[in-house]
């Protein structure tokens, strides 16, 4: 979590609560997630209205994150990053680390107020921008600055379709430009054209177009509108994915004038020069937050004087800092929590209650569903439960015998043991994930047991899971204690879906023989749409999707319109649009080929494989941009779902 000065007690633990909601992990903070904070406390505060602080101080000291209660339950380790990259003038940072610190001398006031020059403003022509502590005064200053260019003014009315709210409009829903306005983007281009804060001038206006001059490259750029979409998330019930909804589109250019902008607004930004007006500073950090957006004092003009009576640093902010003077050393905390991890891996990974627990669950929620005709059906989860459970006394003597070894620091025998417990466990777990297949194919021959087979398919993936974890656990364990990094280890990931992969193809053959009775007095047919089982990755499920957003997608898809056509006729926005088209290629709905060209196709594909256990965010960098995620994902689907099958076809 980047800025983190401004992130408050509150939406932190809400963020906790998900995680352990989300993980399953309900005993750990974050869900046993480990999560990295950054960010400059002195700079600006949380948010917080009157009437909000009036419920939330009943539960907190203070709005900032550190008060959440998640935190002082987990603990932390403060690290104070204190190499300087944005200024080099050591006269400036001495000035800016005492305005931080609180500490601010006479001599700092007097050589900040020399660059005092009330009738300078930022003018646009040389890319100098005002600082301000208001909206208001931003908004006036950039009227007064619109006002006096000359030229035609041009009025670009934002496009607004289904429901996204007025307070949510990312910029002005009418922008008025001229020739030499200054402007400022405000979110990320997805070419890198431009980024959140890049400053630029407009250079050629008209009724359709507008082009703008960036500031500090001297390029020139033709604007183009994009959309920003009002989105719903919800949970199908059965496949217990996560869809989106788009409610409604807002699509504007993606600029707002700036000779003026909040210091607010300036936090996270860098500027060569630029006006500084904060004789109204109201918050604690607004003046060190201002200066400190500037690379030198040469750059600095004040539109106010620096009034020290202004200058204050927020004392819980300064206790918090106090504190960090007073934990162990790093290395120690490092030493501490890396022995505490390992004792929670080593107790976790041979630990088979959660699985049993989950089908317990499962037999609960599902009662109904699992009266099956067929006895060995109906029996096949308790099968494998008593199974699992059986070994409960093992698993935590196993797990007191590791512990103990780690604690004595025997780690010879501590690995002699983890290489014993793989052999043991996962011949146990390979052949439970096998019966469960079978459960799971005989289940899909059935009407009415998409629940049902969903809260399978579950177990399914907890079973994956915790041969992973298995398999890799005398690997975690060498590297921590040789201090080397520890990975994810994706050749153990791969070896046990591979396993997995073949196993669906025996028990495909298997269910051949072993297809289930019709079932009348259940009323759990034969499926007619099924004939033999269709397995899914674990805990998913390529099912038909509600409503019918899908289905238009796919009928003009069939009809030979690509993803940007597809957009413009539904008007959506073109990445809703690739969202879709994946999800047809994972249900066998679209074919690739339909989406892009053979050789992009080969090309995102080779990198993938070769790269199995990095992610879409690497797959963009590596490919610089050139490919939308969207086009990333059709791949990713393809290869995951379809890409054997397309090829037979072919």
């Amino acid at each position: 979590i980047d800025e983190v000065s401004m992130l408050r007690a509150d939406l932190l633990d809400a963020i906790d609560q998900r995680m352990r909601s989300v993980r399953g992990v309900h005993d750990r903070s974050f869900g046993g997630v480990q999560l990295l904070m950054i960010g400059d406390l002195f700079q600006l505060p949380p948010v917080v209205k009157e009437d909000e602080w009036r419920v939330l101080r009943k539960w907190y000291d203070s709005a900032h994150f550190f008060e959440a209660r998640a935190l002082k339950e987990a603990g932390y380790a403060h690290i104070e990053l204190d190499k300087i990259f944005r200024q080099r003038d050591e006269r400036f940072i001495g000035i800016l680390n005492n305005l931080r610190n609180n500490t601010v001398t006479e001599q700092d006031v007097a050589e900040l107020n020399r660059h005092y020059r009330p009738n300078k403003e930022g003018d646009g022509r040389d890319g100098v921008i005002t600082l301000t502590t208001h909206n208001h005064t931003a908004d006036a200053l950039n009227q007064q600055a619109m006002d006096r260019l000359k030229g035609k003014a041009y009025r670009y009315e934002a496009r607004v379709v289904g429901d996204f709210p007025e307070s949510m409009y990312p910029v002005q829903s009418e922008l008025e430009l001229k020739v030499g306005a200054q402007v400022m983007f405000v979110r990320n281009d997805a070419d890198k054209a431009y980024f959140n804060g890049k400053l630029a001038r407009v250079t050629e206006v008209d009724k359709e177009d507008v082009t703008v001059e960036m500031v500090e490259e001297g390029t020139s750029y033709k604007l183009k509108r994009e959309v920003w979409e009002n989105k719903r998330y919800m949970l199908d019930p059965v496949t217990k994915e996560q869809e989106e909804e788009v409610l409604g589109t807002f699509e504007q250019y993606p600029i707002k004038l700036a000779w003026a902008i909040t210091v607010h607004k300036s936090q996270g930004l860098t500027f060569d020069r630029a006006v500084i007006d904060v004789g109204r500073a109201f918050a604690p950090g607004q003046v060190y937050v201002a200066l400190s957006r500037l690379r030198s004092l040469e750059g600095l003009t004040l539109r106010t004087p620096i009034d020290p009576s202004v200058v204050s640093t927020d004392r819980d902010v300064q206790a918090f800092e106090q504190r960090r003077l007073t934990q162990a050393p790093l290395t120690e905390q490092l030493r501490e929590q890396q022995a505490n991890y390992l004792r929670g891996v080593l107790g976790s990974t041979f630990d088979l209650g959660d699985i049993v627990q989950r089908i317990g669950y499962l037999r609960k929620d599902h009662s109904e569903a699992m009266e099956f005709e067929d006895e060995s059906m109906r029996s096949a989860l308790d099968r494998i439960s008593d199974r699992l459970g059986s070994e409960r006394k093992n698993t935590l003597a196993f797990g007191a015998q590791l512990a103990r070894l780690l604690a004595e620091g025997d780690h010879d025998s501590l690995q002699e043991r983890l290489g014993k417990g793989v052999s043991y466990y996962d011949p146990l777990l390979k052949e439970c994930m096998r019966e469960l297949l079978q459960h799971l194919a005989q289940v899909e021959q059935l009407s009415r047991t998409k629940k049902y087979a969903a809260a399978v398919r579950e177990i399914d993936g907890m079973l994956v899971k915790k041969r992973v974890m298995i398999g890799r656990a005398g690997h975690l364990v060498a590297a921590i204690l040789s201090g080397d990094p520890a990975t994810r280890f994706p050749a153990i990931e791969r070896k046990v879906a591979d396993q997995r992969a073949m196993m669906v193809g025996e028990v495909k053959e298997w269910l051949k023989e072993h297809l289930p009775k019709t079932s009348t007095k259940s009323g759990r047919k034969r499926s007619r749409a099924s004939k033999e089982a269709v397995f899914a990755e674990p805990a998913k499920k390529a099912s038909k999707p509600k409503g019918e957003t899908y289905e238009k997608t796919y009928a003009l898809v069939a009809e030979g319109k690509d993803a940007a056509e597809i957009a413009a006729t539904r008007g959506l926005a073109q990445s809703t649009i690739e969202g879709h088209l994946a999800r047809g290629i994972a249900e066998g709905r679209v074919h690739i080929d339909q989406v892009m060209d053979g050789a992009t196709r080969d090309a995102i594909a080779g990198w993938m494989q070769d790269h199995a256990d990095q992610g879409l965010n690497e797959a963009n960098k590596h490919f610089a941009g050139t490919h939308s995620f969207g086009k990333l994902r059709a791949v990713q689907a393809w290869l995951a779902h379809g890409a054997d099958a397309n090829k037979e076809a072919e």
